[in-house]
């Protein structure tokens, strides 16, 4: 059904982080069941917007699982939690480090029964000396820096539209349980994964941590421009504005010929990328009379067809829009709910939806007495 067909894993964790990557895991194939207090996974409750009262943010990031509410509190459940954590091929929590070791349910209790067991924890700051620190992603926007980056340049700084680290995190802890996945393939041992979202964070910064760490350089907010690039932001047309991103010389001289600038590119100043990046506000007056010409829409289908990569500035309906274009059949319905299409397409092992969201609970009989046998045993 998926490549990761056959595989159990135990989600304990909440939110968003690894409620996103055990969705992502459920769409290649694995049985997750997910681990919920009485009162459910927080985001349960984060409304509005809902569908049928339902949170569309839960939603969004739990397709694909069974629900079982277990009261760590309570002993007996707390032992249906442990037996469910031996039989289980990945176990993902994102509790406080620690958290669950009064439970029985840290990484060395849970490998002294299952030392097959990939345990993937995911922190805000890591198990160390930040380990008591909450990991919010607003926070870790903030603490890693990139929030200094983002607005205007004479403006405040600016969180990202989306919890960008957490999701961020959500994929790193799913590319180190597949990677984990195929060295206990490898060698039959198991191990500890452990992701924390400011690592992520700092990675996710790319080019302006290179800066700082290779070139001893700290970058500040330049609102849509980019430090090494230009054209690479967006720009006014006699409507709308449009993001074109000429990143090469080959782009810029296709852009001043859809643009009727043929001379442009042969000029000194605009001859090569350092060259438009340093002489960018001699060059941007040049191709806005032109841009204004004609309106957004009208550019794309210009641009894009002489290979010059632009597109129009959506909001999130026009964005699905576009996927429909495209023919990337953006939205699934799983059990009557639309959700959003797992993002990899495989050509023999496509991904299944198989579950829509649960119910907190819904699966808890049936979970119950499955792990209740195989104490029994």
């Amino acid at each position: 059904m998926g490549p990761l067909e056959g595989l159990l894993i135990a989600d304990f964790s909440r939110v968003l982080a690894g409620p996103y990557a055990t969705m992502l895991l459920a769409d290649m194939g694995a049985s997750v069941v997910k681990v919920e207090g009485p009162q459910g996974d927080e985001t349960r409750t984060w409304m509005p917007p809902v569908r049928d009262d339902v949170s569309t943010y839960y939603l969004g990031i739990n397709r694909g699982k069974r629900s079982i509410a277990l009261d760590l509190r309570d002993e007996n459940d707390v032992q249906l939690a442990r037996e469910l954590a031996r039989r289980a091929d990945v176990l993902i929590e994102n509790f406080k480090p620690g958290g669950l070791a009064k439970y029985g349910l840290d990484y060395a209790e849970v490998s002294a029964t299952n030392d097959k067991v990939i345990y993937a924890s995911i922190t805000g700051f890591g198990a160390g000396e930040g380990r008591h620190v909450p990991g919010y992603d607003l926070m870790v926007q903030a603490i890693s820096g990139l929030m200094s980056l983002t607005g205007d340049p004479d403006g405040p700084p600016y969180r990202a539209g989306i919890s960008v680290f957490d999701v961020m995190a959500g994929n790193h802890a799913v590319i180190g349980i597949l990677a984990a996945l195929r060295h206990r393939d490898a060698t039959g041992q198991g191990q500890l994964v452990e992701v924390n979202l400011l690592s992520s964070a700092l990675t996710g910064l790319v080019n302006h941590s290179s800066a700082y760490v290779a070139g001893d350089v700290v970058p500040f907010r330049m609102g849509n421009a980019h430090p090494s690039v230009f054209p690479y932001e967006p720009l006014p047309t006699a409507d709308n504005d449009l993001i074109v991103a000429a990143a090469n010389d080959g782009q810029f001289r296709k852009l001043c010929e859809v643009l009727g600038l043929p001379e442009v590119p042969d000029d000194e100043r605009f001859a090569r990328n350092a060259d438009r990046t340093r002489n960018r506000e001699e060059l941007r007056p040049l191709l806005l009379e032109r841009l204004r010409t004609k309106g957004a829409d009208e550019w794309f289908d210009l641009l894009v067809k002489a290979g010059v990569p632009c597109g129009p500035i959506n909001t999130i309906d026009g964005g699905f829009a576009m996927a429909e274009r495209f023919g990337l059949d953006p939205v699934v319905e799983v059990g009557g709910v639309p959700t959003t299409r797992h993002p990899i397409r495989f050509s023999e092992t496509p991904a299944v939806y198989q579950l829509p969201p649960p119910e907190l609970d819904e699966h808890g009989e049936e979970l119950r007495t499955w792990l209740k046998e195989d104490l029994r045993d």
